[in-house]
């Protein structure tokens, strides 16, 4: 490529050039000529936008292949690609390349970094995240990312907060609002790459909290001790302390601290010793105090006037709530260069941690009531309420009004549920081939529970009578005949330990059984109506038999684990061939289920099961490769 030759031939050459520049092998070549340095110097004369696009390609493909350094380059060229950037938007090509071109020379070094920074102004950059072009959207968030983590401490200030006073540019804030309006809110959805860049966005700009939260209190510094009694004063309405004395004073603040929650009520700095959350735990709750001072109020008389074993400690609770957000936003941990898990409501809030703690700290205390909580439950509290967090930032609210709703909905109750459900998928007793499985299991096991109730009442049971005076008075005993075709009964006395079959004088055929009544239903029920108290109305249950002209009414004795009315309501159905019904038949079918469902995929652990069947393929065009086992045997005779 000649700087002289024909514009439409060095267009078409340099258009071959950028794509036959991906070859490591040319690029060798090429830089080993010096042919990087005359791309170099048809960018910093040439006015061709059609050539400029080709130049910048290849020489940005050129330079990927990391054979000549960044540093190399002129201030005359990186004006020159700084200026395409600043321009109003014309070729979307070039700046999306130069865009490119700019972030490589930030990450390449410092010396280059602090050129970028001078040339390329802020408010461009956040202009080109306004556009609708979303490459040249996800290259000006590159940058801006890489401008972001190669600034030192007070670079950074200046590139996240506000770029400088004298230049009057936009806040984090302004920033932050065009980043939700324009990317997180726009019509398409958010590609990786972006997300990536918004969560090192996130990530940096939250890891500006790290410093206070490794910082433990210092006990001798006025302005810390004056927040934390500016808490206690914000709670209580105390008289005027200038008129007490020392000793008074002292045991005054000893006793509203030990109210607000603190352990060590003489010195409450000491609570905030432990790094993290250190100082940030101060700040969280100074900034609810001061900003929802009724809340605040509430919170803490609310649980100064509890029993104190039934107490939310306000202090310790904030303490601990403060280290689950730091944990959760990952506050500390330097951006991952895989992750892209950004959180939208980061984008609509300028101190998310704060808010997000006064709504989590009042989170706290209304699942402290759900759950009846004690000062020893205190650990599985914050266990929910990290669980409550957590599940719905997983939601990705992008307001804090809509992660309030929706956190204040995850109740404790609600919580219950979706662990057991998740339990239950974790075992994979909710996937259709187990559930299918069960299914076919079901007739099995429920002809198991028929014979063990059949084989109960062969068993028999001693029955209570009751007159009509309801005075207890003479016991009875019933069972089953082992060939099932038989019921004795008959009286006995009190001593009597499963009387033989022959010692019971009465019988009924239980081919003569014509219907099994229950409750209110039953005959001695209905000659009683009105004076059975409920007790006796559930365990009463009665057989009619011979045109159902008489009756044999029982009521069992009380319900234990396996209640006897369970065991002889489900036997009699099952002799008159109908459905058990009863809730021991039904729990003793599920834990038989789920033995049996685990015993059968003892073998499958930690194998993932498909939810249909792997499809059957199609038989094949003939069968001539099966194997004939006759003409084998004919042959060796």
């Amino acid at each position: 490529v000649s700087l002289h030759s024909d514009s439409g031939v060095r267009c078409d050459s340099l258009k071959e050039l950028a794509s036959v520049s991906t070859d490591v092998t040319f690029a060798q070549e090429f830089i080993s000529r010096n042919g990087h340095l005359l791309l170099v110097k048809i960018v910093e004369d040439s006015k061709d936008n059609v050539i400029m696009t080709h130049t910048l390609t290849g020489f940005m493909e050129l330079m990927d292949h990391g054979i000549v350094s960044w540093e190399n380059l002129s201030s005359v060229f990186i004006k020159k690609i700084a200026s395409f950037v600043n321009a109003k938007p014309t070729d979307a090509s070039i700046q999306q390349v130069s865009l490119d071109i700019l972030e490589s020379m930030v990450l390449s070094s410092y010396g280059l970094f602090l050129q970028v920074k001078q040339e390329v102004t802020m408010e461009r950059l956040i202009a080109h995240l306004q556009v609708t072009n979303q490459q040249i959207q996800t290259k000006a968030m590159a940058l801006l990312m890489a401008l972001l983590q190669t600034a030192g401490d007070s670079d950074r200030q200046f590139a996240v907060v506000c770029e400088c006073d004298e230049t009057n540019t936009l806040t984090l804030l302004k920033k932050r609002v065009y980043l939700l309006q324009n990317i997180i809110h726009s019509s398409g959805s958010v590609q990786d790459e972006m997300a990536h860049y918004l969560y090192v966005l996130q990530s940096v700009t939250l890891n500006h909290l790290e410093p206070r939260m490794r910082t433990s209190l210092d006990c001798y510094s006025q302005e810390q001790r004056e927040i934390l009694h500016g808490l206690r004063q914000a709670a209580f309405e105390t008289e005027s302390e200038n008129s007490l004395s020392h000793e008074r004073r002292r045991s005054l603040c000893a006793k509203e601290f030990k109210k607000l929650g603190f352990s060590n009520n003489s010195n409450p700095g000491q609570d905030l010793v432990r790094t993290p959350p250190g100082l940030l735990a101060l700040d969280t709750m100074f900034y609810f105090a001061s900003r929802y001072p009724d809340a605040y109020s509430r919170f803490v008389l609310e649980n100064s006037s509890r029993e104190d074993k039934h107490e939310c400690p306000f202090a310790r609770s904030s303490i601990q709530l403060t280290l689950i957000l730091c944990e959760i936003l990952r506050i500390g941990e330097p951006p991952s260069e895989t992750r892209s898990d950004y959180h939208p409501i980061f984008f609509s809030q300028d101190r998310l941690l704060e808010e997000l703690f006064c709504i989590c700290i009042q989170l706290l205390n209304k699942t402290w009531k759900e759950m009846r909580a004690t000062q020893e439950d205190f650990d599985k509290v914050m266990q929910v309420v990290r669980e409550q967090i957590t599940r719905t930032l997983s939601s990705k609210p992008t307001s804090l009004e809509l992660f309030k709703n929706k956190v204040n909905a995850l109740n404790y109750s609600e919580i219950l549920k979706l662990r057991q459900t998740e339990r239950l998928h974790q075992e994979e007793t909710l996937a259709p081939p187990v559930l299918e499985l069960k299914e076919r299991l079901k007739p099995e096991l429920l002809e198991l529970i028929r014979q063990q109730r059949l084989n109960r009442l062969c068993q028999g049971t001693m029955f209570k009578k009751i007159s009509s005076r309801r005075r207890q008075d003479k016991l009875w005993y019933c069972r089953l005949s082992p060939n099932h075709k038989m019921l004795h009964y008959g009286d006995v006395e009190e001593d009597t330990d499963n009387p033989p079959i022959e010692t019971l004088q009465k019988k009924i055929p239980v081919a003569d059984i014509k219907g099994l009544l229950t409750g209110k239903d039953c005959a001695h029920m209905k000659e009683n109506k009105g004076k059975q108290n409920k007790e006796v109305l559930d365990l009463a249950f009665s057989i009619t038999y011979d045109v159902e002209e008489y009756s044999l009414n029982f009521i069992a004795p009380s319900r234990t684990d396996v209640s006897p009315f369970c065991l002889w309501t489900d036997g009699l159905s099952v002799l008159l061939g109908r459905e058990m019904s009863s809730e021991s038949m039904r729990s003793e079918l599920e834990i038989l289920l789920s033995m049996e469902i685990k015993l059968r995929l003892l073998d499958l652990e930690n194998v993932p099961i498909p939810d249909s069947a792997p499809t059957v393929p199609k038989p094949p065009s003939n069968y001539n490769f099966c194997y004939d086992f006759s003409q084998t045997e004919l042959e060796c005779n």
